[in-house]
């Protein structure tokens, strides 16, 4: 028994909803958004596991800013996450409609904290010694 998709937009399934929409594009451009959504994911791992490293990091850091920095990190690393979801949603459904791509929100948002985070933990490692 097959299942039917249903075009009703208001209830059902998300995946139902996005599929009711548009048509389907070449299937190169949805494998390569969700490449783009793993590397994604990958870096918001990537920013958690630095979140557990400067918690863990002893006296390398003193505890109150260790802390600031960790929760920092993990907290980074939940956004993007969250944000990874929402843009391959919102490039998916562009792929679907035929429309232009949504500008890439995450990569301003990931270059510019990254960078604050950076200079953060140099000055940390500069004047706690």
């Amino acid at each position: 028994m097959t299942a039917t998709r249903s075009p009703d937009s208001r209830g059902g399934r998300w995946t139902d909803r996005l599929l009711a929409e548009g048509s389907d594009p070449d299937p190169r451009f949805t494998l390569a958004n969700e490449r783009t959504f793993l590397a994604w994911i990958r870096t918001a791992l990537a920013l958690v596991a630095g979140g557990v490293g400067v918690a863990l990091a002893g006296d390398l850091v003193d505890a109150p800013l260790r802390h600031v920095l960790a929760i920092g990190f993990s907290a980074a690393g939940a956004l993007v996450a969250a944000l990874a979801f929402r843009r391959w949603l919102r490039t998916e459904r562009a792929l679907r409609r035929d429309e232009t791509l949504p500008p890439p929100a995450l990569a301003p948002l990931m270059s510019y904290g990254l960078a604050v985070a950076a200079v953060a933990l140099v000055l940390a490692l500069l004047f706690t010694r």
